[in-house]
């Protein structure tokens, strides 16, 4: 097989770029470890900031997203038994978010590409890169029992944390940067209304609680939990009497209850590596960094990275350009420092460390209580989570020191 783009995974960055480098001619063929169905089925991210919403507008993927997301223009703050609304849009010249799962995105992607004739060929195994570093990398791979080979001017590695892509890089060419927080996420999946119109993040001396929804009929929880939690642990009654304890305010609000249709622990960690390009072999998405989920990041990162790709790539095959592609890694790489930071902000805002004591809460609310009466303090809060326009990497200024601070 060959084709100009070989990308390695069928989640929201792979099929993203495929989408985004279809659109201006360039052929790519998508490869997956995972059935169709699996990947169409899992649940992951839900909330869209505001320029990934934009994209799949602009790209033609988002008709089911505008009858289905759910658009909100700001979220809650919950602490000290009283919560306090941010005012997303008015703080941030109107950009808003979009409550829409990630297998929903997953699903529209597909169903463009495979409309548009485009190749993903899934379930596949033993995926093997070869020839990176040179101008013609080998991706190998075995399909429906046959040894396959595909050759491609340029390899994507999409494939999430725990895929090849990364791997592939000689140690002596990577360096990675981690950070494990020490709790995890307990979420449940709900068949009940959402008892708020918009995400509340709560903070409690029993630790964070998260109130979202993936429609209006369904309902996604999250509780913060030890790090060695496991699912026996937490009976169906404990989770919502948990729950209703930690999202309870003095004027009585009213969590709705439902069949548990989902449940699962996710731990929590920071975890970036650099740089994001090795010879032909291009980074993105989960497969170079991972965000704890506080700020609703991780898809939105991995749009961010396939955008600067896809137009570093076009200029490559187009106009023999390679300055997109020299860039590409540092252009990313400020934006995720950037990310990084904002999620690791919010996770300490809300999360209370095991050993914390009553110092710690109450500068804890003190913070909480700052964030929610200082226009200045709301609005750091508010641009970051809807998200940083797409130009904001270019702004920056790096003349003064080096894109990465190590040798």
């Amino acid at each position: 097989m060959r084709t100009q783009v070989g990308i390695i995974g069928a989640g929201p960055a792979g099929l993203m770029l495929s989408h985004l480098l279809h659109l201006e001619g360039i052929d790519s063929v998508v490869l997956e470890i995972r059935e169709r169905s699996y990947v169409e089925s899992r649940v992951r991210a839900g909330v869209l900031e505001h320029d990934t919403a934009a994209l799949l507008r602009e790209v033609g993927v988002g008709a089911r997203l505008d009858r289905e997301g759910l658009v909100h223009t700001g979220v809650e703050l919950r602490f000290g038994g009283s919560s306090r609304r941010i005012d997303l849009a008015a703080l941030t010249s109107g950009r808003s978010i979009t409550v829409y799962g990630q297998q929903e995105v997953v699903k529209d992607l597909i169903a463009a590409r495979l409309d548009a004739g485009g190749q993903i060929l899934f379930d596949v195994g033993d995926v093997a890169l070869d020839g990176l570093d040179s101008d013609a990398p080998v991706v190998r791979f075995t399909h429906e029992g046959t040894i396959r080979e595909l050759r491609c001017a340029v390899v994507a590695g999409c494939d999430g944390f725990h895929g090849v892509s990364r791997g592939s890089v000689p140690a002596a060419q990577r360096r990675t940067v981690e950070h494990v927080y020490p709790f995890s996420w307990l979420g449940i999946l709900a068949e009940a209304t959402p008892s708020a119109t918009e995400l509340i993040y709560a903070h409690h001396r029993r630790g964070f609680a998260l109130h979202s929804m993936r429609s209006p009929e369904v309902t996604r929880l999250y509780l913060q939990v030890p790090p060695d939690t496991g699912l026996a642990d937490w009976p169906t009654t404990r989770i919502w009497d948990e729950l209703h304890t930690r999202l309870a305010t003095d004027d009585g609000f009213a969590l709705k209850e439902g069949p548990i249709l989902e449940q699962g622990v996710t731990p929590m960690r920071s975890f970036v590596t650099e740089p994001m390009r090795y010879g032909r072999l291009f980074l993105a998405g989960d497969a170079a960094h991972i965000v704890p989920p506080t700020g609703a990041k991780g898809l939105n990162l991995a749009m961010a990275d396939v955008r600067f790709l896809a137009s570093a790539l076009i200029d490559w095959f187009r106009q023999g350009r390679e300055s997109g592609l020299d860039e590409y890694s540092a252009r990313c790489l400020r934006r995720v420092w950037r990310v990084q930071h904002f999620s690791a902000w919010m996770t300490g805002l809300l999360h209370r460390p095991a050993d914390a004591d009553e110092f710690a809460d109450r500068l804890q609310l003190a913070h909480l209580e700052y964030v929610a009466t200082s226009t200045a303090a709301a609005t750091t809060l508010a641009e970051n989570y809807v998200g940083l326009p797409l130009d904001w990497s270019d702004r920056v200024d790096t003349s003064a020191k080096p894109a990465v601070p190590f040798a």
